[in-house]
């Protein structure tokens, strides 16, 4: 009994620690907003992938779809582009990032 239960409580864990959502790597993004880790809104954003306040450094991103083609002419973004560390593609959230000139 003692070891389905730990069992049980060790998948738990990990289900709370794993973040959501398809992840990928580095990605220029164009977001509806940003806001630091530590506020409000930012905080409830990591806590719906599952992501610890204390991982991310830089700033995170709501509603975020890539941006292809950084620098060519025609790229667009009128919200927030930003270079994110790591962009959770199903709940569209950019995380670890800094702002970016697409203006080039």
């Amino acid at each position: 009994m003692f070891s389905k239960l730990a069992v049980l409580a060790s998948l738990a864990i990990f289900a709370v620690a794993t973040p959501t959502g398809v992840s990928s790597g580095p990605a220029n993004l164009c977001c509806d907003q940003t806001q630091t880790a530590n506020s409000a809104a930012g905080a409830a954003l990591l806590g719906s992938i599952g992501v610890v306040i204390q991982d991310v450094t830089g700033l995170v991103g709501s509603d975020c779809s890539p941006i292809t083609g950084v620098g060519v002419s025609g790229t667009s973004c009128t919200n927030d582009p930003v270079d994110c560390q790591q962009f959770f593609a199903q709940s569209l959230i950019g995380i670890n990032c800094s702002p970016i000139d697409i203006s080039l």
